[in-house]
């Protein structure tokens, strides 16, 4: 299977495109690529991650630069190694939410920020020159760090508006499902921090995933029945590098992934005024949420990199995409579904009610999120004249195709990560969403 190299990073299958010669190829790109200094490395639980890890450590060795291990690690968790030391770039080892034969190496820059495309580019020329090893005396160095991790949860629970004895004081009670990855850990160690009761799921971190490591709600019918069994007030589910959060209410509920930013950016807005950046097949109650605190959101194309580029362009205050990712910057400009916890949790202790009252008040929306495998090219042009078919409606054009009419929007585009196309539509009612889908998938079928 063909790589998947894009602003999300080097992905493939182990054994099937992905081995540790190909990942010591783009590692020692990367260090070609990269000023002179250390490198930090952290990964996620996956088997194949300590595989990966010995060989990107060597390539990057082989380009004159010390390495930092900090071991299994949530990605947010690396970011913030990054931008804490002396460290001019980063490797996450972690195929984020896809299956288990997936791993992937994401590629941070000396501010902890994701690669841009210029980035990207200047980076493929690296890998096709194939230079930049020096010499023996001039080989880089390993060393370890263990403390990575208790240093992102310091920098959390100093948060101005993080009030850890009010949440405390809540006894709150929550069910956590972190699908063995590397939240295992993390997770309950904030909860325990912010005098929280914490009911585990899959928190050990033996990198075998025992459902689907995608964080949605097809996925996590186990965590809704453990709040129910359990009598939590929610619960929270996080992927395997911790940088997508999903949750579920005290009935039991499984919320749409989209609700987490919403939620997110509905408390912030609250303490923290400003503008917010979010992608083009986030819901569109983010405009909601932000209109009714007096401010304006902004969208961009998918991808985590782009989204963190234009909230830095325009001192946004939150931001993130809707399959779970809040961004903070004021913390650090990355995903973490940690900051998101935070959030909630203090969202429900201001509010003094629960999470399903929170997101009771929202208007009704719902969102259907379709793909259908396609290999073929995209064609944007050949697609955009058939959009008329969905009837009038304004067209963005910036990453695949997104047309907005009165009563919903659809967004027709190729993964990053996977080899397939994303439908994404969002309406006020379920059957108007998924009839928006089923009119907008054939006009992107290349066979039809």
């Amino acid at each position: 299977m063909p790589l998947r190299v894009s602003v999300s990073g080097v992905r493939g299958v182990i054994g099937d495109g992905l081995d540790a010669v190909v990942a010591a190829q783009w590692a020692a790109a990367f260090g070609a690529w990269l000023p002179t200094g250390p490198v930090v490395i952290g990964r996620d639980t996956r088997p194949s991650g300590s595989m990966l890890l010995r060989a990107i450590e060597a390539a990057l060795q082989s380009t004159g630069h010390d390495v930092v291990d900090i071991g299994v690690a949530s990605t947010p968790t690396t970011e913030m190694a990054v931008q804490e030391s002396n460290a001019v770039g980063g490797v996450i080892i972690t195929a984020s939410h896809n299956p288990q034969p997936w791993n992937a190496l994401k590629l941070l820059d000396g501010d902890g920020l994701f690669l841009s495309a210029a980035d990207n580019a200047a980076l493929m020329d690296c890998f096709d020159a194939n230079d930049g090893h020096v010499a023996w005396d001039k080989l880089g160095r390993v060393s370890g760090r263990e403390s990575a991790e208790h240093q992102h949860l310091e920098a959390l629970l100093a948060l101005p508006w993080l009030d850890r004895d009010a949440i405390a004081a809540r006894g709150l009670t929550v069910a956590v499902d972190a699908v063995e990855g590397a939240g295992g850990r993390i997770v309950p160690a904030l909860l325990e921090a912010l005098g929280v009761e914490c009911v585990p799921l899959h928190c050990g971190l033996s990198g075998i995933f025992p459902h689907p490591p995608e964080p949605t709600p097809a996925h996590l019918a186990e965590l809704g029945e453990a709040v129910i069994t359990s009598g939590a007030d929610l619960g929270f589910a996080v992927d395997p590098d911790v940088d997508r959060l999903v949750m579920v209410d005290g009935t039991g509920r499984l919320l749409s992934e989209e609700l987490t930013l919403a939620v997110a950016v509905d408390f912030l807005l609250g303490r923290e005024p400003g503008p917010v950046v979010v992608n083009l097949s986030t819901t569109g109650l983010i405009e909601t949420v932000a209109e009714k605190h007096g401010q304006r959101a902004q969208r961009t194309p998918v991808g985590e990199a782009n989204v963190v580029a234009e909230m830095l362009a325009i001192d946004a205050v939150i931001g993130g995409e809707g399959n779970g990712g809040v961004i903070y910057p004021a913390l650090h400009p990355g995903r973490d579904a940690l900051v998101g916890i935070a959030m909630v949790l203090q969202h429900l202790v201001d509010t003094g009610v629960s999470l399903e009252q929170i997101v009771g008040g929202y208007p009704p929306v719902s969102m259907i999120k379709d793909k259908f495998n396609q290999e073929t090219k995209f064609d944007t042009d050949r697609i955009k004249d058939r959009l008329i078919a969905l009837g009038e409606g304004e067209i963005d054009d910036r990453d695949g195709l997104r047309w907005r009419g009165l009563d919903g929007w659809v967004h027709m585009r190729p993964s990053n990560t996977e080899p397939v196309v994303r439908v994404i539509a969002e309406a006020s009612t379920e059957a108007d969403a998924r009839d928006l889908v089923a009119r907008a998938m054939p006009l992107c079928r290349e066979d039809d």
